[in-house]
């Protein structure tokens, strides 16, 4: 079964995603109750397109106790679909739960930045990009202004006389 997981996998990262989906629903008939067939399914259902079919997926896989990077993974996956189709709230909720899981994990701090954004939280949504702008750039310029930057992050209102 992990073969055939790994193949369908293959099958997703050559472009050969209907080959994928097609291996992994056959799989999930023969394995129901292994998260990370019912990510896989959730993954290939995002990379067709079809959004609203893998919220289903995504949020079983995480109901049947998905672990590691499969579970960091499917929290992203869920969260940011539900943005794709408008569900903010919903979207807010698993990035909060992602970013009190793994604290260290920035993409989910920048995903949330853009739920806030749909949402019109935009001060909020520029503090946190720029706050991970200026701590992860390599770039020498925004590093040599690292310090304005995140000074000015969650002032972008402030005007000084």
């Amino acid at each position: 079964m992990e073969q055939q997981l790994e193949v369908a996998i293959q099958l997703r990262e050559s472009g050969k995603v209907e080959e994928a989906r097609s291996l992994l629903l056959e799989l999930l008939d023969q394995q129901p109750l292994d998260p990370s067939v019912w990510y896989q399914c959730a993954w290939i259902h995002d990379a067709l397109g079809l959004e609203s079919d893998a919220v289903p997926y995504y949020k079983k896989s995480l109901e049947l106790g998905l672990r590691g990077e499969e579970r960091q993974g499917a929290l992203l996956g869920l969260g940011s679909t539900y943005r794709t189709l408008g569900m903010y709230e919903e979207a807010k909720t698993i990035f909060e739960t992602a970013m009190k899981e793994f604290p260290d994990r920035r993409e989910y701090q920048v995903f949330y930045a853009m739920v806030l954004y749909n949402q019109q939280a935009f001060s909020e949504s520029m503090s946190i990009l720029l706050k991970q702008l200026a701590e992860t750039s390599n770039d020498e310029g925004i590093r040599s202004y690292k310090n304005a930057i995140l000074f000015y992050s969650d002032k972008l209102d402030q005007i000084w006389d």
